[in-house]
């Protein structure tokens, strides 16, 4: 005891019969066995016994608490490396196959308005759905879902035990002739007819539909660097400026089968594709659409 407490400690006995604290682990850990012994200074020497008694029970409450830490650590950590060990089962497809290709095929025909060729590619539902049994699984189109690009189609179960309804994300491409880059392009560069070639490309396969004829971009200016093979979009583009504010334009305001045309003052510049205000004659204030030199439509 002298060589743990550093010092030449006389006069310490036990006064009562070792005692033993069991502490029983959780399954898996060994038994821990901690012998407790109460000890106290002789009467003689109160000086020398007080601080040896605080001493050896900050050891022992050490001791207690590191051996606890270790038990129920083994005993945490051996279900879990278990658990770990044990391989996961193999993901059964969520959907069956056939439910899928009648939900693409939905898509594709919606699609097919625009005249092109399209492919869609069904994406994948989350694994971790639990779906009840279903006897008849009914596609359907969500309102105001986009028909191109990244799209969705909803699946609902009308006969099974319970009624359920997700949504499958597809991806619809649509490959059409476009204008594209024949070699690769700067930013600031001034198109030429010599610069542009046409390609078949996906149109849905960004944000912008591609320009079609090579016409339209002749004398056009980039805003960003354009690879070769890639179609030229409005985003590539510089925003041209058709007129300035204060400018006298011409107002057309057509629909079908009419076509009413009128002068008016810009409200502010115009620049492609941002509509404008146009200040008419009367006083009255319209809204419209630049599309070419001191010129704004509105469609009805």
């Amino acid at each position: 005891m002298a060589g743990i407490l550093g010092g030449g400690l006389r006069n310490v006995q036990p006064i009562k019969a070792p005692k033993h604290a069991l502490f029983k682990p959780c399954d898996g850990a060994p038994l821990l066995t901690v012998r407790l012994v109460n000890i106290r200074p002789a009467l003689t020497r109160p000086a020398l016994a007080r601080p040896a008694i605080r001493t050896l029970s900050m050891l022992l409450s050490m001791t207690l608490s590191m051996t606890l830490s270790i038990v129920l650590s083994t005993a945490l950590w051996a279900p879990a490396q278990a658990q770990a060990q044990t391989p996961a089962p193999a993901a059964e497809p969520v959907m069956a196959p056939a439910v899928l290709a009648q939900a693409t095929a939905l898509l594709h025909q919606a699609a097919q308005a625009v005249g092109a060729r399209i492919l869609t590619l069904p994406g994948d539902l989350d694994a971790r759905l639990k779906l009840a049994p279903c006897t008849q699984v009914q596609p359907f189109l969500p309102a105001g879902v986009a028909v191109s690009g990244k799209s969705r189609v909803g699946l609902r179960c009308v006969q099974g035990p319970v009624a359920w309804q997700v949504f499958l994300p597809v991806t619809v491409q649509v490959w059409a002739p476009a204008v594209v880059a024949a070699a690769p392009l700067p930013a600031g560069a001034r198109l030429e007819a010599s610069q542009l070639a046409l390609a078949v490309v996906d149109w849905a396969a960004a944000p912008g539909a591609p320009q079609a004829e090579l016409s339209a971009l002749d004398g056009r200016v980039l805003v960003r660097p354009v690879a070769a093979g890639q179609p030229l979009r409005p985003s590539d583009l510089r925003v041209r400026q058709w007129f300035a504010s204060g400018d006298t334009v011409q107002f057309v305001a057509q629909g079908r089968g009419f076509s009413v045309s009128t002068e008016g003052q810009a409200m502010a510049a115009g620049l492609e594709g941002q509509p404008v205000r146009v200040r008419m004659e009367s006083g009255r204030v319209v809204m419209g659409l630049p599309v070419g030199q001191r010129r704004v439509e509105l469609n009805l």
